[in-house]
């Protein structure tokens, strides 16, 4: 298994320099991994970089919080997509999940896709604060919308576990009959944990340990 082809090279902090993703790009080189995926600021930057690569440029909206209104959501995704962004990773409004706002969800994710202009776009559902049916109902909602990917987690959440191997088949088997795929993100720390996120059905890993998980 070519497992560096699984990995998104993740670096998403706050704090992040110019210096921590040259070195997040030069290690994606190496390795030859799919992508990167870096904050909003850093994607012109790092598509120039990774100009003479096939390594895609992946970055977040409406992070880490999904609380941005839908219209915020769509000029970060139009400012994304003019910058180089190859792939588009939104955040759910979880509040809107919650009070029931189906409508919302589906309408705000349409118009976000309209924005990538053919690129990609994961919804990250934040599972860590999902319960019950809410895992099901929010990949469902992301099937409406019209969603390439349904994506686990941003890693932000106090105390949160990140991907967890039963999520991420729930989410596999709620939307691989209508051609989505999952990507797991959030905790993916070992090879081990990498591939039990794959058997269970991601096709994409979003992790900042990517070289730990590629040489272990």
């Amino acid at each position: 298994m070519d497992l560096n082809k699984y990995i998104e090279h993740t670096l998403l902090k706050q704090d992040a320099t110019k210096a921590e993703i040259v070195n997040l790009l030069e290690e994606a080189i190496v390795h030859k991994f799919f992508g990167v995926c870096v904050n909003p600021s850093f994607v012109k930057f790092s598509k120039q970089y990774l100009k003479d690569t096939d390594i895609k440029v992946v970055t977040v909206i409406g992070f880490p919080l999904g609380q941005t209104t839908c219209e915020a959501k769509v000029l970060e995704t139009i400012d994304a997509v003019k910058n180089g962004a190859d792939e588009i990773d939104m955040v759910l409004n979880c509040g809107k999940l919650k009070d029931g706002d189906y409508d919302y969800i589906v309408n705000e994710i349409s118009d976000i896709k309209t924005a990538c202009q053919g690129k990609n776009l994961k919804v990250i559902l934040e599972t860590d604060l999902l319960i019950g049916n809410e895992i099901k109902t929010a990949c469902e909602l992301c099937i409406k919308g019209g969603a390439d990917f349904v994506k686990t987690s941003t890693g932000f959440v106090k105390n949160g576990v990140g991907a967890k191997v039963e999520d991420v088949k729930l989410m596999y088997e709620t939307v691989q009959y209508k051609g989505l795929g999952v990507k797991a993100s959030g905790g993916i720390r070992d090879k081990e944990t990498a591939l039990k996120m794959i058997e269970a059905g991601a096709v994409r890993l979003g992790t900042s340990s990517g070289v730990k998980i590629i040489n272990s």
